[in-house]
C-alpha cells in the first residue's frame, strides 16, 4: 500500500496573506480617506453655505410693511389715508375643507355671503399660498373672541394691518383711484421690475388713478425683521431689524371744494367737467359724473356691488373726463376762427348772408343751420356770438381739411395731453390719410363740412377741449395738465420734488385775432348771445361758447324735437369758458350727456363753478328766465 505525503508550502501562503490583508487595510484606508475628503467639502469648503442654510432654518426673514403716503388736496384736506386694523385670514394651502371652515369662524364672528363671495373672488385670483381676507375691520369684542379660539382652525390668523380708507368717496374716484389686492397680473408687472423686492409681503397696489400713477412715491420702502424661532416655527426673538420707510405723500393741484360745487351742480345729469389754471397748466377740478365709491375695490369688491357697477346704464366707472369721446359741436367755432385769421381765409370785416342752410357748389344737399330761417348777414365775429353754422360750414370748405387739420393739432387735438393720469385716449382729430387709413376711403367735401361745426368724424374728450380752452385763454401758450403739485417725505414733510409748470409749445397767434376772438366770447355771455341766460348778472368777466352734440342723426327735412327722443339718444351740451377773461385764473369744459342745449344746460352749470371760484361762495340755483335776446339753439 502506496502513501502519498503532501507538503504545504508556507511561503506562498504567506504572500497571499499578506497581498490580502494589504487589499484590505487599502480599502479601508481609501474609505477613510473619501470620507475625510468629504468631511472638508462640508466643513471647508462648503461652510458658508450649510452655516447659511443652517440659520436660516433657525432665522426667519418677515417683511415689514411700509405705511402709504397720503394724498391731500391743494388746501391740505385728505383725500386718502389709513388707519389700523384687524382682518381675519385664511391661509388657502393649509385649509382641506374651506367651506366647512368658514362655516365653524361664522358661529364664533359675523360672516356675510357678501364677505362669502368676496373670499371666494379673492380665491380664485390669488395664489394659495397667500392669506386671504374672510373678514376685514374686526370689532373688538370680535378681535378677542377670535383670539382665544385660533388654535383652533390651522390657517387661520388675526392679522393687524393698515387699511386705505378715501373719506370722500365718489366725489373723488376717477383721479384718485384706488388700490386693491395684487394679482397674478401684477406679480408679473412687479417681478419684471427693478424693485419687486420692495413688494415683499405687500399685499395692495394702486390699480388706477394718482393711486396707480404715483404707485412707486407712495408705496415707501418695506423693511425687514430677522427673528429667531423654534422648532414648531414659533417666534422666540427678534436677531435684528431694518424699519420701512413711509410712503410719500402727494399734494394736489386740485380744490375738492371745487370739485364738490361741480358735482352738485351737476344735479341729476351724466358728464364731465375740467377746470384749469391757464397759467401754469393746474387741474383745479376733474369731475366725470356718477362716479362710484373707491372703498368697495379695496379688499375685493364683492359679485353683487360689482355687478350693479358693471351693468349701470349710466357706467359709473368710465372716466368720461379722461377716456370718453364725443363730438365738440360748436365749442370748436372760437378754434375754428382762429384758424380762418391765421390762415386769412377770413377776415374781420368779411360777411356771408346766411338763409339757414349751407350747400356745396353742384350738390342739392343742404346741410342746415340750427336756426331755421338762417341768421341774415353774419361776420366773425357774430358767427361766435350767435354759433352760425352756415358760416363755419363755408369756412370749413374754403380752408380745407389739411390746414384744419394743422392748425388745431397745435391745440392738443387729436393727440393726449399728458396728464399724469394712466389711460388717457387721444380722441380723433381727423385728416385724408386717416380716413383712407381707416376706412380704405377718399375724403369728401361733405366731410369736411361736418368737421367745421365739430361733427362728423371729429371727437374730443372733455380734458383734451379743456386743455384747448386754457391755452386760448393764455394766449396760445400749451401747458401740460398735471394733478400733483408736490411730493413730501411722509415721515419728516421735507419737500421731495414740486411739479414745474411745462410750456410745451407756443402756438404763433396774432394778438388782434386772439383779442376779437375773446371779444366775441364774452359777447356769447351777454344779451344777444347764446349763453346771456348763463351769464345774467355775472359781476365779473366771463368769456365762454356753447355746444350741442349729436348723438344720432337728423334725416334730411326732418326737425329735432327732443320731447320725441329717447332721454339717451338725446344732444349732448357743451360750454367752454375762462374767466376773468382779460387775465384768466380758470378755464373749464362742461360736457352734460344728452343734456340738449349747451345754453340751457352745461352753461348755467359752469356759471356756479365759476361764482365759486372768482367770489368765495356757492351760488343760489340759478333761475331760468328771458334775458334779451336768449337764444336756445346752442
Amino acid at each position: 500500500m502506496n502513501h502519498r505525503v503532501e507538503f504545504k508550502d508556507s511561503q506562498r501562503e504567506i504572500h497571499h496573506f499578506r497581498l490580502r490583508l494589504m487589499f484590505c487595510v487599502s480599502f479601508v484606508l481609501l474609505l477613510f480617506f473619501l470620507l475625510l475628503a468629504r468631511f472638508v467639502y462640508l466643513q471647508v469648503i462648503k461652510h458658508s453655505h450649510y452655516e447659511t442654510l443652517a440659520e436660516n432654518n433657525r432665522i426667519s426673514i418677515v417683511p415689514i410693511v411700509p405705511s402709504r403716503g397720503v394724498i391731500r388736496d391743494r388746501n391740505g384736506e385728505v383725500l386718502a389715508r389709513n388707519y389700523s386694523g384687524y382682518t381675519l385670514e385664511i391661509t388657502p394651502s393649509k385649509v382641506k375643507d374651506m367651506e366647512g371652515l368658514i362655516n365653524q369662524l361664522a358661529l364664533l364672528i359675523d360672516i356675510s355671503n357678501k364677505d362669502r363671495k368676496r373670499f371666494k373672488k379673492l380665491l380664485a385670483e390669488s395664489r394659495n399660498f397667500n392669506s386671504l381676507p374672510i373678514r376685514s375691520r374686526l370689532t373688538d369684542v370680535e378681535v378677542a373672541r377670535m383670539a382665544a379660539q385660533v388654535y383652533r382652525f390651522p390657517g387661520v390668523e388675526i392679522k393687524a394691518r393698515l387699511f386705505r380708507e378715501y373719506p370722500h368717496r365718489e366725489l373723488t374716484s376717477h383721479f384718485i383711484g384706488y388700490i386693491s389686492r395684487i394679482n397674478d397680473e401684477d406679480l408679473k408687472t412687479i417681478d419684471a421690475g427693478e424693485d419687486s423686492s420692495n413688494y415683499l409681503g405687500t399685499d395692495y397696489i394702486g390699480k388706477i388713478g394718482i393711486e396707480q400713477s404715483y404707485e412707486k412715491e407712495l408705496h415707501g420702502i418695506t423693511g425687514i425683521q430677522r427673528v429667531e424661532v423654534d422648532s414648531a416655527g414659533r417666534e422666540v426673538r427678534t436677531v435684528s431689524s431694518t424699519a420701512p420707510i413711509s410712503g410719500n405723500d402727494l399734494t394736489l393741484t386740485l380744490d375738492v371744494k371745487l370739485q364738490s360745487v361741480a358735482e352738485q351742480a351737476f344735479g341729476d345729469y351724466r358728464g364731465a367737467m375740467v377746470a384749469i389754471d391757464p397759467s401754469n397748466g393746474e387741474v383745479l377740478a376733474f369731475v366725470s359724473k356718477p362716479g362710484y365709491d373707491p372703498n368697495l375695490f379695496i379688499d375685493g369688491i364683492d359679485e353683487q356691488s360689482w355687478n350693479e357697477l358693471s351693468n349701470s346704464l349710466d357706467v359709473p366707472l368710465n372716466n368720461r373726463a379722461l377716456r370718453g369721446q364725443y363730438p365738440p359741436g360748436s365749442t370748436i367755432k372760437p378754434f375754428m376762427a382762429l384758424a380762418g385769421l391765421t390762415y386769412n381765409t377770413r377776415t374781420p370785416e368779411k360777411t356771408i348772408s346766411d338763409p339757414g342752410f349751407f350747400t356745396l357748389p353742384g350738390n342739392r344737399h343742404r346741410y342746415r343751420d340750427w336756426k331755421q330761417d338762417g341768421h341774415g348777414i353774419v361776420d366773425l365775429f357774430k358767427s361766435i356770438v350767435i354759433s352760425c353754422d352756415t358760416y363755419y360750414y363755408g369756412l370749413a370748405t374754403e380752408m380745407g381739411i389739411g390746414n384744419i387739420f394743422n392748425f388745431m393739432s397745435q391745440f392738443g387735438f387729436g393727440k393726449q395731453t399728458g396728464i399724469d393720469l394712466e389711460g388717457e385716449v387721444s380722441g380723433l382729430l381727423p385728416s385724408e390719410e386717416w380716413k383712407q387709413r381707416r376706412y380704405k376711403q377718399i375724403w369728401y367735401p361733405g366731410d369736411t363740412v361736418s368737421v367745421g361745426i365739430g361733427q362728423g368724424y371729429s371727437l374730443v374728450t372733455p380734458l383734451q377741449l379743456a386743455v384747448a380752452t386754457a391755452t386760448l385763454a393764455n394766449n396760445g401758450i400749451f401747458h401740460r395738465p398735471h394733478l400733483v403739485k408736490k411730493i413730501e417725505s411722509g415721515s419728516n414733510n421735507a419737500i421731495i420734488a414740486t411739479t414745474v409748470p411745462q410750456a410745451v409749445q407756443q402756438v404763433n397767434l396774432k394778438a388782434e385775432h386772439l383779442d376779437l376772438v375773446k371779444r366775441a366770447m364774452i359777447a356769447v355771455t351777454k344779451p344777444g348771445g347764446t349763453a346771456a341766460w348763463a351769464g345774467n348778472g355775472v359781476p365779473y368777466v366771463m368769456a365762454g361758447k356753447t355746444g350741442t352734440a349729436q348723438v344720432i342723426n337728423i334725416k334730411q327735412g326732418e326737425k329735432y324735437d327732443e320731447k320725441k327722443i329717447d332721454e339717451r339718444h338725446r344732444d349732448h351740451a357743451w360750454f367752454i369758458a375762462f374767466a376773468p377773461a382779460e387775465q384768466p385764473k380758470i378755464a373749464l369744459v362742461v360736457l352734460v350727456e344728452n343734456g340738449g342745449h349747451g345754453s340751457s344746460t352745461a352753461a348755467p352749470i359752469a356759471r356756479k363753478v365759476l361764482d365759486y371760484f372768482m367770489l368765495g361762495k356757492v351760488p343760489k340755483p340759478l333761475v331760468k328766465a328771458k334775458v334779451g335776446g336768449h337764444i336756445e339753439g346752442d
